[in-house]
């Protein structure tokens, strides 16, 4: 079975990890401040915190910010429901923002529409690892005074016309969960304006406690428990080492995938080699020419050993978001593209034949059911 993603784990970290354990610190201590010091280099030397995952550094960015019910903050439908989550349960109001059909980003025109006197923040989202432009979304949140919490879960390594994403802008969020280009199994980071946003977080991080040098402590502010352990750090630090190898791979991968794969028969994604990191690959079905339903695609290609994943449905169409006052229809082409999106394996350790196998099986599978 060829999954669509597996972590690359080598036995460097293992034994990292196993004399984390026999250290017996566990939690967070040197190896997450190894970490966060390590990030933060790589950052171009911002403020970097750690989290226990990127869901964790988006609930938090919104508390740094000061979010109160009744603010309103923008982001899109076509992104994992965590994203959303997160605002709903800041007490701010979720506003959702159609993409544009052929990047499947955040339309930032329909942004600047939707910005009220209540909105305080936008929260763009890097589908599989292609950035929003930067340019554009900065331009937009000076104009109208407005923070920007950039959920770059998927684009760790990505770049914005030559530069890191994350290296600049506001508040910037990604993930370490085991599918993503760099994996601490779960957990994510934060990137940060200055020491006073990051010693913040370090409290909101774990219950709000501030400690003094006497061994006293006080919490000025309730937090929450979202700090990541050493086990996770020391997997994290070997990670980054090899990031910008795996990203490579990834890279030559997705050039043998769009080598292929014939555009006439589904639609592909936008072919950035410059910016996007290619944390997933992901087509397009041709839904209105085939016999079959994606779920029979997708389970035609499992009984030839071959994973493949939805990332993903637009979430406004769930229940919890349809019980919110969404519906079917508000959001055309993230419906659209949500329906038809197909992501194919993608990792570093596969090789071109993977890719050549995958893409024989899903045009076999196309081409037998064209109507």
């Amino acid at each position: 079975m060829l999954p669509f993603t597996r972590p690359t784990i080598d036995e460097a970290t293992i034994a990292d990890v196993a004399a984390v354990l026999r250290s017996g610190w566990l939690t967070t201590g040197p190896k997450c401040r190894e970490f966060e010091a390590a990030l933060s280099d790589f950052f171009g030397g911002r403020a970097v915190r750690l989290a226990n995952s990127g869901t964790a550094t988006l609930e938090l960015a919104l508390r740094l910010i000061d979010i109160r019910p009744g603010d309103e903050v923008i982001t899109t439908p076509l992104t994992w429901v965590a994203t959303a989550n997160a605002i709903v349960n800041s007490g701010a109001t979720l506003v959702l923002c159609d993409i544009d059909p052929v990047s499947k980003l955040i339309d930032l025109a329909a942004v600047e529409r939707a910005i009220t006197p209540r909105t305080r923040a936008i929260m763009p989202v890097d589908l599989a690892g292609l950035p929003v432009d930067r340019d554009a979304l900065y331009a937009l949140a000076k104009a109208h005074g407005l923070r920007v919490i950039e959920d770059a879960a998927q684009s760790m390594g990505s770049l914005w016309q030559g530069k890191r994403i994350g290296a600049f802008g506001d508040l910037v969020s990604f993930s370490f969960h085991a599918n993503k280009n760099l994996t601490t199994g779960e957990g994510g980071c934060l990137v940060m304006n200055d020491d006073i946003e990051a010693e913040r977080f370090e409290r909101l991080r774990l219950a709000g406690v501030k400690r003094d040098q006497d061994g006293g402590m006080d919490v000025a502010e309730v937090g929450g428990k979202y700090n990541l352990t050493d086990i996770a750090a020391a997997i994290g630090l070997h990670q980054l080492r090899q990031l910008e190898d795996f990203n490579l791979r990834r890279r030559a991968l997705a050039k043998r995938y769009f080598e292929i794969l014939d555009p006439r028969l589904m639609g592909l994604p936008v072919a950035d080699f410059a910016h996007s990191n290619w944390h997933m690959f992901q087509v397009l079905l041709p839904l209105e020419r085939l016999t079959l339903s994606r779920g029979d695609v997708i389970r035609a290609l499992r009984d030839r050993g071959f994973g493949v994943g939805v990332h993903y449905p637009a979430l406004h169409l769930f229940a919890a978001y349809r019980a919110r006052g969404f519906k079917a229809g508000d959001f055309p082409h993230a419906e659209w593209v949500g329906e038809r999106t197909l992501t194919l394996p993608l990792f570093p350790t596969m090789t071109e034949a993977d890719v050549d196998r995958v893409c024989s099986a899903l045009c076999e599978i196309l081409k037998s059911h064209l109507r």
